[in-house]
């Protein structure tokens, strides 16, 4: 069952909205717990054990890491040596940071033992030398419970809020399972900290009307990106990355600039309707994606697209890597023999490698994945090194920065590095990758845009129409919010029947023209499967 389906929209949605609004309000939240359980189970059966203890796991790390810190407070409330309390402190930091650490491997463990074991199979096997082991691993034919890449991130965020003492933890291993497993962000994200959802998850709110319009609408808006191109481009896409080989040049970059196009329109779709489903019982979740084509360059690119995800690595990667002995040493010495800018660099680099090598992996066992990670690690690390002279060109030429032509400029060169980064995430595999770019630069053959081999990629004129509308439609309004991020709130304070002309023709068009009926095979959501 997933979020696009009928038996979700029609069936699983509307009884868990009547089920929930008919709860007592301090049950509410165990009404949330009960259908999340039900669609996880719905959704993986017996691996929903896995969530379990994930949550039990990260509900007792979180007391136990709160049960030392209050024991500290005891200890020094009765010592009056500033030595021994000292020593207290240090004791203490330490066994939380331990308990931090086994909880955070245990987490990891999991994860890198379902998801990972078979891909470290096949890169031994690679290895032009046998290494050593007293048992050689196998292949295993392991089924991942649904979310477990989502749901691991947010254990550890909040294991780690914990140890930070930025939040409390939560007394009842209930509500940390149901920070965990809500039902609407379970498959693909967003990855929230607990400051974002816990208050209202728990405050048992009953169900209002704006709250119900706007997440409704929120749905159908996702719906018309995934139904109405997303859907149809998965055709012409699979065609192009399945049978590479047979095509070179332009159809190439068509391929790499389609299933871009359908990677945001799926994915940011998918987020619509999850963040619509949690606005029905007062949840807001975290935006997950802010216009990310606007982006000017690679790092503006990722804080704009799966937000939440960039989030999560800045604060418990990035920040903490930074602030590492290791770091703090290089910094040392990169200042008193290299200078300020090349230790800053060096800094740069020690804790964005980290970052983007986890980003790479996070997204699947594969070596695309790692070179996706790489290939955007060189490009931010590249802009970094290049401020400098960067300013300096910029200054000489007396070019404006924010002038409407180098915006322009700027937005096309970064367009130009999010396709062929999607080239290299979608083909399949490293090899598959370099070929596939290889042979933009062979037979470009611009004239098979408009001589009919765009039909022979199995979408019909119609198709193609609905696909360009839809995009047409999705750019604009894009743009209305890139200029009016409050876009949303002014629509809800419309005249009625401005904004309901607007509601229904959104639900009219997903009704009309939406990818379904006979022939149509439903296209599964490709962020549930990382």
């Amino acid at each position: 069952m997933s979020y696009d389906a009928i038996v979700y929209l029609f069936v699983f949605l509307p009884v868990s909205l009547v089920l929930y609004q008919l709860t007592p309000r301090r049950h509410r939240w165990k009404t949330l717990l009960a259908e999340s359980g039900v669609f996880f189970w719905m959704l993986s059966g017996m691996r929903i054990l896995w969530l379990l203890g994930a949550g039990l796991l990260t509900h007792c790390t979180g007391i136990w890491l709160a049960w030392l810190r209050t024991r500290e407070k005891e200890m020094l409330a009765g010592e009056e040596d500033r030595e021994q309390k000292k020593q207290i402190k240090q004791l203490y930091q330490k066994n939380r940071r331990r308990v931090l650490a086994l909880g955070v491997v245990l987490l990891l463990a999991v994860l890198i033992s379902m998801k990972y074991h078979n891909f470290f199979v096949r890169s031994l096997d690679m290895l032009p030398f046998r290494l050593p082991l007293p048992v050689a691993p196998e292949e295993r034919n392991i089924i991942l419970p649904v979310g477990i890449s989502f749901y691991t991130l947010q254990a550890i965020g909040y294991m780690a809020d914990v140890y930070w003492g930025k939040n409390a933890p939560e007394e009842k291993p209930g509500r940390t399972l149901l920070f965990l497993g809500f039902f609407p962000q379970i498959m693909e994200g967003p990855i929230c900290r607990w400051s974002d959802t816990a208050d209202r998850l728990f405050a048992g709110e009953p169900l209002q009307g704006r709250n119900l319009s706007e997440g409704y609408v929120r749905i159908f808006w996702g719906l018309f990106k995934k139904k109405i191109v997303a859907d149809r481009l998965a055709v012409p896409v699979a065609a192009i990355f399945d049978n590479y080989t047979q095509y070179s040049g332009v159809l190439i970059a068509v391929g790499a600039v389609a299933y871009t196009v359908q990677l945001y329109m799926e994915f940011s779709g998918c987020m619509d309707i999850i963040i619509g489903s949690g606005k029905l019982f007062g949840v807001c979740l975290p935006e997950n994606f802010r216009q990310p084509f606007c982006a000017r360059s690679a790092a503006e690119f990722w804080r704009r697209w799966h937000i939440t995800l960039g989030t999560w690595f800045k604060t418990y990667i990035f920040y903490p890597v930074s602030m590492s002995s290791l770091v703090k040493r290089w910094n040392q010495f990169g200042r008193k023999h290299l200078g300020k800018e090349a230790a800053q660099l060096g800094v740069a680099g020690l804790a964005l490698f980290p970052v983007w090598l986890c980003n790479g992996l996070w997204h699947g066992p594969r070596w695309s994945y790692i070179f996706y990670g790489m290939y955007y690690f060189a490009l931010i690390f590249a802009g970094e090194a290049v401020k400098p002279l960067r300013r300096n060109v910029l200054s000489v030429c007396h070019i404006n920065e924010d002038s409407r032509y180098w915006r322009i400029v700027q937005t096309a060169k970064t367009w130009g590095i999010i396709f062929v980064g999607e080239l290299f995430f979608r083909a399949d595999g490293l090899r598959a990758g370099i070929s596939m770019f290889g042979s933009l630069f062979r037979d470009f053959g611009v004239r098979r845009l408009w001589d009919g081999t765009l039909l022979d990629l199995g979408l019909g004129k119609a198709d193609l129409a609905a696909v360009a509308g839809g995009c047409l439609i999705a750019a604009v309004v894009g743009h209305i919010l890139e200029r009016r991020p409050d876009a949303q709130e002014r629509l809800a304070a419309a005249p009625t029947p401005l904004r309901w002309a607007v509601y229904y023709g959104l639900i009219l068009s997903v009704v009309l023209f939406a990818a379904y009926g006979d022939g149509y095979q439903a296209v599964d959501m490709i962020y549930a499967g990382f």
